[in-house]
């Protein structure tokens, strides 16, 4: 078994994938590196098969038909061997030396793993050469094995994103994470279902991950976004659809508050960029949105409706729809998130 395993979803990467696999090898021979090429029509495919040639102990590659960042995702993880399994897209990478101090990190856990490792994540701003970390330090105890019980609570730009965490393989497997194909976002997805299934969990304060934001492809530009709302909707419909966070125990509040926090975020994105969109068709799909989920669950929907960031992305009328917009632009300005 290996130590850990990095999945590598690629589709037409040539570009710019040499970095990522570069530091990815500084892992050494204790992790694996599965790159999957998602049905690529550049130099994807060539690129990966001479990695897997150069480097057989440590690489290997899965050609298959285009099926969507959620399938290279699912498919790593049913050919992974390591202990632990860590998504990494093509075009971000690692910061070699704290990636070091991660499997010098992760051997202590060989015998007697935890579930979640969290490591800080760097947004990385193309557009005006800038950077922005996200860390947890006023969430998480540093340096120990801890529970949910013991954490704090997360500020509204603290999320877990795919970039921050480690999960041990076959926990993921366990609680049967299967992402959707052809859907974009499914990010969301991998960093929420299996929250309650982890038990343990240990935060290093390191800034491992290099999330490269700002190209016009990405699929986080506000335009592709608003191209892609379905996808963003179906994403937020299978969160919802989860076990919800108020039947946690007690003793997991906080937990509990994070995830309802984060649902919030999903119902506010999607919301936001159906107003964006406009189109009575958007606005209709808006409606439906939030009618299903005061008839699913309607706890959650006086929290979303009173009490959170998405009670701003609902408001009546065109002059709300405005208000919503306004609201969006003032937050993305100061947080860079797309």
């Amino acid at each position: 078994m290996k130590l850990i395993t990095f999945a590598v979803p690629c589709y037409n990467s040539a570009a710019y994938m040499d970095r990522c696999i570069k530091t990815l090898l500084e892992a050494g021979d204790e992790a694996e590196i599965i790159l999957v090429d998602d049905g690529s029509t550049d130099d994807t495919p060539a690129i990966a098969d001479r990695y897997a040639e150069q480097y057989p102990d440590v690489v290997r590659v899965i050609h298959q038909p285009n099926g969507g960042h959620g399938e290279g995702v699912n498919q790593g993880l049913a050919h992974a061997t390591g202990l632990y399994y860590k998504v990494v897209d093509s075009d971000d990478w690692l910061d070699v030396p704290s990636l070091h101090k991660v499997m010098d990190q992760l051997r202590t856990f060989a015998e007697n793993p935890v579930d979640m490792v969290v490591c800080n994540y760097v947004y990385e701003h193309v557009e005006d050469n800038t950077s922005h970390t996200v860390n947890y330090r006023n969430v998480f105890p540093v340096g120990k094995v801890f529970t949910w019980e013991e954490i704090h609570k997360f500020l509204p730009s603290q999320n877990l994103l795919m970039h921050s965490v480690i999960y041990r393989s076959q926990l993921l497997r366990d609680c049967g994470l299967v992402l959707p194909k052809h859907t974009f976002y499914v990010d969301n997805i991998f960093v929420y279902q299996p929250l309650p299934s982890v038990k343990t969990l240990y935060y290093m304060d390191l800034d491992l991950y290099r999330y490269f934001i700002g190209r016009a492809d990405q699929s986080v530009n506000e335009q592709v976004m608003v191209r892609r709302v379905d996808q963003q909707l179906r994403v937020t419909r299978i969160m919802l659809a989860c076990p919800s966070p108020y039947d946690l125990p007690e003793r997991q509040k906080n937990l509990a508050s994070y995830m309802l926090n984060y649902l919030s975020m999903m119902v506010a994105i999607s919301s936001v960029f159906l107003t964006i969109s406009g189109t009575p068709e958007s606005l209709e799909k808006k409606a439906q949105l939030w009618k299903e989920l005061n008839e699913g669950d309607p706890r959650l929907y006086r929290r979303m409706k009173l009490f959170s960031v998405s009670a701003f992305t609902n408001l009546p009328g065109g002059l709300g729809n405005h208000l919503t917009v306004l609201l969006y632009r003032g937050v993305q300005k100061i947080y860079k998130f797309n």
